[in-house]
């Protein structure tokens, strides 16, 4: 009997171990970058989770494989019966999930300085590219502010938009009340759903400021 498990305390299996502990440590940096640069969906927390799975799975499928050319065929026909379902919605998931095996894999072949580096790497990539999407994305809104005639609109909206907006547009001025008041609509694109509130509140304590409508685009459309 204890010629059977001694393999099992030797130093080799402790390595393995490593390997694998290392590889869901880095799955979940894999996951965590993934929490931090997508938007939140209802699988996200399902694919978080498979996300470190894959890592550890992949690690261990290289240590099993090694330099067998033989037993890397014979895994392959036997992961090839394997069928997911689940049909990934955005190619940027895609991406993920090969990152999650690339990170297994350097692991696995006692890499870790590749994974190490390729975490570093592609997350600082992956937090870059999404703060622009968040930009270039975001769903954007129409204002439209009511002001005594002689008031400029730029220095009135400034102290309000400026810290609460990504961008702003004029879109059209014009006057209103016969004349006794300025009417100007801007285009733009808030931080978060939060920041509306808190640019009406600041723009009605304005004074000069006579009435605010703030309405998202994509309202207006339907």
């Amino acid at each position: 009997m204890m010629s059977i498990l001694s393999p099992v305390v030797t130093g080799p299996s402790l390595g393995v171990l490593t390997r694998l502990v290392a590889a869901s440590l880095l799955g979940a940096l894999v996951a965590l970058i993934y929490r931090r640069t997508r938007p939140a969906r209802d699988e996200s927390s399902s694919f978080t989770i498979t996300l470190v799975l894959l890592a550890i799975l992949i690690a261990m499928v290289t240590q099993v494989i090694g330099d067998n050319v033989a037993r890397a065929f014979s895994l392959v026909g036997a992961l090839s019966i394997v069928r997911f379902r689940t049909v990934v919605r955005d190619t940027q998931d895609t991406a993920f999930v090969i990152f999650a095996v690339a990170v297994g894999m350097a692991v696995g072949s006692s890499h870790p300085s590749v994974a190490i580096s390729g975490i570093a790497v592609v997350g600082l990539a992956a937090m870059v590219m999404s703060r622009q999407a968040v930009v270039d994305g975001a769903d954007p809104y129409l204002l439209q502010v009511r002001m005594g005639l002689g008031q400029d609109a730029e220095t009135l909206l400034s102290g309000a938009l400026d810290g609460h907006a990504l961008r702003r547009r004029l879109v059209s001025i014009s006057t209103a009340r016969q004349g006794t008041a300025l009417e100007a609509s801007y285009r733009v694109t808030l931080r978060s759903d939060h920041a509306a509130g808190e640019v009406v509140k600041v723009l009605n304590r304005t004074e000069g400021v006579q009435s605010v409508t703030l309405q998202r685009e994509s309202q207006m459309e339907q």
